[in-house]
């Protein structure tokens, strides 16, 4: 790796300055809210055509227009896709591959967070079926077009949140165990950091990678389900509301979105998981915040989640 040149502080704007991506396609999840936006932002600004991706048509459209004229660049278009309905991601893929586009770079920023129990339209419990399985169809549906382009990457937003748990296989969708939202929030970003590790064994000889990352504590409508108090005794926020110095801005948590999708020291590399815009190290209790736990990185896991995720969408 090269000497490290950003870190927890920069911006998706910074990490992105002197690239050039005229000529390549992006595609963003969830890049209506949130760092999304500043994702959708940085790409279009440094030429890409972007495709933000969500499931609200009427902010979806806003936003789209706003980027637009913000960024002084056209090639930002929305496209409707809900995740939590196979339906939708099937009919989003079959929209998109009929444009005969390539696809250079594909990050799945959208999800959900600590949600109360819940179902999707395919009856997967909510975050796993939002976070991991929405995001492993659209992926896997865009194959042909992740393979038509010259070394495409994959993007794949997790969470420190992933050491909640690890992927529980015999009752993914807590059909018998208790259900806590915080273990299947952890569940589905254990799945995500597994998806990359996957996607990258899989897909090497396509000239594909994918990486897995945690940009950060960023206060924004991922924590529509955490109540204030719960917000207090995790120290995100104190008694007067004021947020935790170490949060990040919305411009600096999509910075190393960015970084896996640009950084040359990245080419050919795939399978990790990265945050503050380097790749992490293995989980320690000397870095409280920081670190990746070995499970979300076991290669027999991937495998086994891409098996089973193949034969959930296939079945629904």
């Amino acid at each position: 790796m090269a000497e490290k040149k950003f870190g927890a502080k920069s911006t998706a704007l910074e990490v992105i300055a002197g690239h050039d991506l005229s000529g390549r396609d992006a595609i963003v999840t969830g890049g209506a809210s949130g760092i999304g936006v500043e994702t959708v932002r940085a790409l279009a600004v440094a030429g890409a055509r972007v495709v933000l991706a969500t499931r609200d048509r009427a902010k979806g459209d806003s936003v789209a227009a706003t980027l637009r004229k913000e960024t002084a660049r056209d090639a930002i278009e929305f496209r409707a896709l809900d995740l939590a309905s196979l339906a939708s991601v099937r009919a989003f893929v079959a929209e998109y591959l009929k444009l005969k586009r390539k696809l250079h770079i594909l990050i799945n920023n959208a999800g959900i967070m600590a949600t109360p129990l819940a179902y999707t339209a395919d009856g997967f419990e909510s975050q796993f079926g939002t976070n991991h399985l929405g995001h492993f169809a659209l992926t896997t549906g865009l194959l042909p077009a992740l393979k038509a382009a010259d070394k495409a990457r994959i993007v794949e937003l997790t969470s420190i949140g992933h050491r909640r748990s690890d992927v529980h296989f015999d009752d993914l969708n807590f059909h018998r165990r208790p259900y806590d939202p915080w273990d299947a929030y952890g569940q589905s970003k254990t799945a995500n950091v597994l998806f990359a590790v996957g996607a990258t064994e899989r897909l090497r000889a396509d000239s594909i990678v994918a990486n897995a990352v945690h940009p950060g504590g960023i206060m924004s409508g991922l924590q529509k389900y955490v109540s204030r108090e719960e917000q207090i005794k995790m120290g995100w926020i104190d008694e007067s509301g004021t947020v935790n110095p170490r949060f990040k801005s919305t411009e600096q948590g999509a910075a190393t979105s960015i970084w896996a999708a640009v950084a040359p020291e990245l080419e050919g590399v795939g399978g990790r998981y990265l945050e503050d815009c380097s790749v992490a190290k293995p989980r320690s209790r000397d870095s409280p915040f920081s670190g990746v736990m070995p499970y979300a990185l076991d290669a027999s896991h991937a495998r086994q989640l891409w098996s089973v995720s193949e034969e959930l969408i296939a079945e629904s």
